[in-house]
């Protein structure tokens, strides 16, 4: 008798559960996969110019409302009297009023906001499923002056900050660190026995004049103020030593990213971080300089150019003082006479909704004067998790290639222009390709 070739009914229910799994595993795969793919396509948080309507145009199955985030904003409206088919608005100062509206970014989307203000827009992909809830801060609309000077740069660090932990031979011929699971690579010493450290030059005093008597340190780690306590210990010299590496300023060049019709100025794009630790600078004071570009190392793959300036850091060759230094770039007030004679006029910003891929320009100081550079939006991060690559640039112009061989290092801050807009600065240069660069919204730095 032959083997039966028909499955019993349990068989079937088990197979027919089984192609029920398969079918809503695969769904539920094809839904994560579209998830994700539009997750980076409405950024978390979008800016909108006071008294500007501004298009979106994200064109993504998702909905949602926009409420006010509290009761002293401006009040949520919509309208009536327009088409709103593809339109909502975030008016103020109207008659109809409501407590929130409905947007749907399927289609095109138009805002306008009256005042400074924040809301928030909570979201669901196609309508059902939580997205993501977007923070929409309000800005003042503004017109820069785009630069594109080349700008020597002086700071000096709040305290004297420990860039390496060492160890030394003792006056016994024991090899001694005494920093050692005190200090850490990082810090930041502010005081040392309740006494302000003004320097490097002053904490070494401070050191060698404590003869190995016991030393409270008032340090910064990590943003926080702590007190610890350490003894020195002498050297083969004789000399009181705690075998750190200290650094209390940095020099170098750069380029201005705009100046302000107040005599405000955004510079570099970028913080300036410390050469050995990475760690970004804390900032006590800062100057800015007129700098002379005397050499240019052009850049290869691989292989980063640089210019080279010529800086005399005198009072008469001062441009302005640095008041912060962020991740988002070096910010201050420039010399009126600067803005006075600024070789361009003042232009609007533009938003990162608003960039387009495709031609633009930046401008650059290589070749002695500020002058405008072909290049190519590349790539537009809405949502990059580094401020400092929102915007993927390459170079097109064939003199600039000649010159420089793309983007090098001292062109951070260079300004880049699209239809006749400023809408960020250069940052960094891909190192494998140096024809390409990243760039920072001029958002970003404008809201640090």
């Amino acid at each position: 008798m032959g083997n039966s070739i028909y499955m019993t009914e349990q068989q079937e229910r088990k197979y027919r559960g089984f192609l029920w799994l398969m079918l809503l595993a695969g769904i539920a795969a094809l839904l994560f996969t579209i998830y994700f793919s539009y997750l980076d396509r409405i950024p978390s948080q979008i800016r909108i110019r006071a008294g500007v309507e501004q298009e979106f145009d994200f064109r993504v199955p998702v909905s949602g409302e926009i409420y006010r985030m509290s009761e002293e904003a401006a009040p949520v409206a919509s309208v009536t009297d327009v088409d709103v088919q593809d339109e909502a608005y975030l008016l103020t100062g109207e008659e109809k009023r409501a407590e929130s509206i409905h947007v749907d970014f399927a289609r095109t989307v138009k805002l306008k906001a009256n005042e400074i203000d924040t809301y928030q827009m909570d979201l669901k992909l196609f309508g059902v499923l939580p997205y993501k809830n977007v923070d929409i801060e309000v800005i003042q609309d503004t017109m820069l002056i785009p630069s594109g000077l080349p700008i020597g740069i002086y700071v000096k660090t709040d305290g004297v900050l420990v860039v390496g932990i060492g160890e030394f031979e003792s006056s016994g011929g024991e090899t001694i660190s005494p920093a050692r699971y005190v200090l850490q690579k990082g810090d930041y010493i502010l005081e040392c026995n309740g006494e302000t450290v003004e320097n490097k030059k002053h904490f070494i005093s401070m050191v060698e004049s404590s003869e190995g008597e016991d030393m409270v340190l008032t340090i910064r780690r990590n943003n926080e103020i702590t007190d610890v306590m350490i003894n020195a210990g002498k050297n083969r010299l004789e000399e009181w030593k705690l075998g750190i590496w200290i650094r209390d300023n940095a020099q170098g060049i750069g380029t201005m990213t705009y100046e302000g019709t107040d005599s405000t100025f955004g510079a570099l794009g970028h913080g300036i971080n410390d050469v050995d630790t990475s760690i970004l600078m804390n900032l006590e004071e800062g100057t800015l300089y007129r700098t002379e570009i005397v050499g240019i190392t052009r850049g290869a793959n691989g292989a980063p150019g640089e210019l080279t300036g010529y800086i005399e850091y005198d009072s008469d060759n001062v441009i302005g003082e640095i008041t912060e230094n962020t991740a988002e770039g070096i910010f201050g007030f420039c010399d009126e006479e600067l803005v006075a004679n600024a070789a361009f006029e003042p232009v609007p910003i533009a938003l990162k909704q608003e960039i387009a891929l495709g031609p633009a320009q930046i401008i650059c100081s290589v070749s002695g004067e500020p002058e405008f550079y072909d290049v190519e939006i590349v790539e537009v991060n809405l949502e990059h998790e580094n401020v400092n690559r929102g915007i993927v640039i390459r170079v097109v112009d064939e003199k600039l290639l000649m010159l420089t061989g793309g983007i090098i290092q001292g062109m951070s801050g260079s300004p880049i222009i699209q239809n006749g807009k400023l809408v960020g600065a250069v940052t960094h240069v891909l190192v494998n390709d140096s024809t390409k660069g990243y760039g920072i919204f001029i958002e970003e730095m404008l809201t640090h």
